[in-house]
């Protein structure tokens, strides 16, 4: 196959990465009239995208760790099933980032990210109410609501503290007391003592079949899709060339949207090493709970979300830190389905679960990388940690707004970008 004359002359951007985040963006660049090819050396959708909790979180402002990390750091280390997991294997290679990690924790860059998520969750329920009318599939995604319950009496002052730090950043939330519980989701325990409801949340009933679905309008807009590995790249006088198993791909302009596997290929295009790490998530598939939960409720006390969707019950929410190359803990998929236990007055059917485990790329200021570099030649779109899902069209459309910046987007109050520069490492 020869993609070398192909990408020459017939498109304008390449896109390194079928997830729904290079899915987005193919799609909405191929609206503004721009010839578009995908690289991806597996199907779309089938990285972390595949097995995403399947919520859209916008209420999730805050940084995926706090100071209290430092106490937490022995379990992490002790612990292979603790809701969140450093692998003491990959600690020397994982150090810098979490010194990184902890500086981005001082006052005033941790202001700057919440911020930063914070602009980025406001705009992402109506860039998807968007991106889903395009396709004419907003069915796919559920506007009702998500809940986080707690189990102790003694959570009560914490509940309240999240609460208020919520509405501190204009997060809508409610304070639901037991009754109120029990009257929306009724097949929860009796030990559950309330909750906080945040109404501009929702969930994917198949984040999967939202991948197909975009590739499929992608396609009838003229997208190429290929599957292939690449392997590196240089930049050209009129473009970049991209080295694959394929042969040679060149165009005007390339995406790096692959994820967690996007740190190499910036450095080698732009001059710049990210600190780009992985939360290795999890999740437990039970096809036969169907019916269980009207919304996505999460747990304060266990740490883990479960999701309704049209395949049954998803269980996720752990995070892994133990690089790329490690073998999947598949144990920890399976303790998901232990945790539930006590959540429901009936414990929930494990028969023909399926386990699953992928990478969610993450910076340690819990920011992504939404950029162009290189006099535009080089575009960047990735780094959103455990929130890729949440943020994927709002993405899309920040990307085509730096393409085309006089662009259908430009009314609808997009982000700025100062915040996601690549040039904040």
């Amino acid at each position: 196959m020869s993609n070398e004359s192909t990408a020459n002359n017939r498109h304008d951007i390449t896109v390194i990465g079928a997830g729904i985040i290079g899915v987005a963006c193919a799609l909405q660049l191929a609206r503004q009239g721009l010839r578009v090819v995908v690289i991806d050396q597996h199907e779309p959708g089938h990285g972390a995208s595949f097995g995403n909790a399947g919520h859209l979180a916008t209420e999730q402002v805050f940084p995926i760790a706090d100071l209290s990390i430092l106490k937490r750091l022995p379990a992490m280390l002790m612990d292979p099933m603790g809701p969140l997991r450093l692998d003491w294997k990959y600690m020397p290679r994982a150090l810098p980032w979490f010194a990184r990690l902890l500086l981005n924790l001082r006052p005033a860059p941790f202001q700057r990210t919440v911020a930063g998520i914070r602009a980025l969750n406001e705009g992402s329920l109506g860039a998807w109410q968007r991106l889903l009318q395009v396709i004419a599939r907003p069915n796919l995604l559920k506007e009702d609501g998500s809940l986080l319950v707690f189990e102790r009496p003694e959570s009560q002052p914490a509940i309240e503290a999240l609460q208020a730090r919520m509405r501190q950043q204009q997060v809508p939330v409610d304070l639901w007391q037991a009754n109120a519980v029990r009257d929306a989701a009724p097949q929860l325990s009796e030990h559950i003592q309330g909750g906080l409801f945040f109404e501009r949340t929702g969930h994917f009933l198949d984040p999967y079949r939202v991948v197909c679905d975009l590739v499929h309008a992608a396609k009838a807009s003229g997208v190429q899709f290929i599957k292939g590995r690449v392997e590196g790249g240089h930049l050209q006088a009129n473009g970049v060339s991209l080295i694959t198993d394929q042969g040679h791909v060149s165009s005007r302009q390339i995406l790096i949207a692959c994820g967690a596997h996007s740190a190499r290929l910036t450095q080698a295009l732009t001059g710049k090493k990210v600190p780009l790490d992985t939360e290795r998530g999890y999740h437990l598939m039970l096809p036969h709970e169907h019916d269980r939960l009207p919304f996505a409720v999460t747990s304060l006390e266990r740490k883990f979300i479960m999701t309704p969707m049209a395949d049954g019950l998803r269980l996720a929410g752990t995070v892994e830190f133990a690089g790329l190359q490690s073998p999947p803990s598949m144990q920890r998929a399976w303790q998901l389905h232990r945790l539930s236990k006590g959540l429901f007055r009936r414990e929930l059917n494990a028969e023909a679960a399926t386990p699953w485990m992928g990478f969610r790329p993450s910076l340690p200021d819990s920011l992504p990388i939404i950029d162009s570099a290189c006099d535009g030649k080089v575009l960047l779109a990735f780094g959103h940690q455990h929130l890729g899902l949440t943020q994927a069209a709002v993405t899309a459309e920040m990307i085509a707004r730096l393409v085309s910046p006089a662009n259908i987007f430009q009314n609808h109050g997009l982000p700025a970008m100062d915040a996601y520069r690549l040039d904040r490492f």
